[in-house]
C-alpha cells in the first residue's frame, strides 16, 4: 500500500486531498449529498472531455487557445445539419468531424509552418468567431436545436444515477491513458516534451506526433461541442468561453508540467473533479463569472510555484 502511494504523484495526492475536503464541504452545504454529487460530476464530464485534448497538448510543451471557438463551431455544425430534415442522424458525425478538421488545420500549421501554438491557436479562435458569426447572422439562420439523440447522449442515464455524459468521459479517459502508457504514439508525446532536440535525433516522426496530439484536442473539443449542445438542448455562440481556463487549470492541479514531458490522465481527472468543485463552491457564494476567471488564474499560478516547473519526467 505504502508502495502504491509512492507511485503516485505529489500534485495527484494534493488534488485528491482537496477534493475529499471539497467534498465533505459541500455534503454539509446541500439537502441532498447524492443529487449534489450527481451534478458536479455531470459538469465534470464536460470539462474533462476538454481537458483530454488540452493535456495531449501540453503534453508536448504547446497549447490550445483555438478551444472556446472550437467547441461552439462544433456544436453550431451538429446542430445545423441534424436540425436539417432527412439529416437528424448526420448530426453527431458532423460535429466530430468538425472538431477533428480544427484540430488537422492547428496540428499543420503548428507541425508544418512551425508557427507558435499559442499564436497559431489564438488565430485559429478568432478567425472561427468570426466564420461563425456569419454564419449564423444576416438573413441565414441555421437550425440550433440539438436532435434528441444528442440530448440522450449528453442528458440521459444509461445506467440509473449516472450521467450519460460522464460514461463518455470514463472512456476517453481509459483509452487516453492506455494510450499514453502502452502505445508507440504515448512514448513519442513524453519524449518530445522532454526534448523535442532528443526526439527528432533518435528517430521519432516529430511532426505527425504533433499533428496526432491536435487531432487529439479536436477529437474532444467537438466531442464536448455535441455534448454541451445536447445539455443545453441547442448551440450558441460562445458556449465554449468557459472552458478554456479551466481545461488548462485542470491539468496544471493534476501535475502535468505545461512545459511538457510530464503528466498523467488520472492526474487530470483529479485536477477536473477539483476544478468542478472549486466552481460549485464558489457559484455557491455568489462570486460572478469574472471571479470566477480570476480564481482559476490564481489557482494555476499557485501550482505553478508549487510543482508545475519541476523538472521533465515521464510519468
Amino acid at each position: 500500500m505504502t508502495r502504491a502511494f509512492r507511485d503516485i504523484d505529489r500534485p495527484v495526492l494534493i488534488s485528491f486531498g482537496l477534493i475529499v475536503v471539497l467534498l465533505i464541504v459541500g455534503a454539509f452545504s446541500t439537502t441532498s449529498f447524492p443529487d449534489f454529487l450527481t451534478r458536479q460530476l455531470q459538469s465534470a464530464s464536460y470539462y474533462g472531455v476538454v481537458a483530454i485534448g488540452q493535456m495531449a497538448v501540453i503534453l508536448l510543451g504547446r497549447i490550445d487557445l483555438s478551444i472556446p471557438w472550437a467547441i461552439a463551431t462544433s456544436a453550431i455544425m451538429a446542430t445545423s445539419v441534424g436540425g436539417t430534415a432527412g439529416y437528424e442522424w448526420a448530426g453527431i458525425p458532423v460535429g466530430i468531424l468538425t472538431g477533428l478538421a480544427i484540430g488537422l488545420f492547428n496540428g499543420v500549421g503548428i507541425a508544418i509552418l512551425r508557427v507558435p501554438s499559442m499564436i497559431f491557436t489564438l488565430g485559429v479562435n478568432s478567425v472561427l468567431l468570426g466564420l461563425m458569426t456569419l454564419y449564423t447572422g444576416g438573413g441565414f439562420a441555421p437550425p440550433d436545436n440539438a436532435t434528441p439523440v444528442m440530448v440522450a447522449i449528453s442528458g440521459g442515464r444509461l445506467i440509473p444515477g449516472i450521467p450519460n455524459a460522464l460514461l463518455v468521459w470514463m472512456a476517453l479517459s481509459l483509452a487516453f491513458a492506455f494510450m499514453l502508457r502502452r502505445t508507440v504514439l504515448g512514448r513519442s508525446i513524453y519524449a518530445i516534451g522532454n526534448s523535442e532536440a532528443a526526439a527528432y535525433l533518435s528517430g521519432i516522426p516529430e511532426r505527425r506526433v504533433i499533428i496526432a496530439s491536435f487531432l487529439i484536442s479536436g477529437l474532444c473539443t467537438g466531442i464536448t461541442g455535441v455534448l454541451l449542445a445536447g445539455y443545453a438542448g441547442k448551440a450558441a455562440q460562445g458556449m465554449g468561453d468557459p472552458y478554456l481556463l479551466p481545461s488548462i487549470a485542470a491539468v496544471v492541479l493534476g501535475g502535468t508540467n505545461v512545459m511538457g514531458g510530464r503528466g498523467t490522465a488520472l492526474g487530470t481527472v483529479a485536477g477536473v473533479l477539483l476544478i468542478t468543485l472549486l466552481t460549485s463552491m464558489l457559484v455557491v457564494v455568489q462570486i460572478p463569472e469574472g471571479g470566477r476567471q480570476v480564481a482559476y488564474f490564481f489557482v494555476v499560478i499557485g501550482m505553478l510555484l508549487l510543482y508545475g516547473r519541476g523538472r521533465k519526467l515521464r510519468a
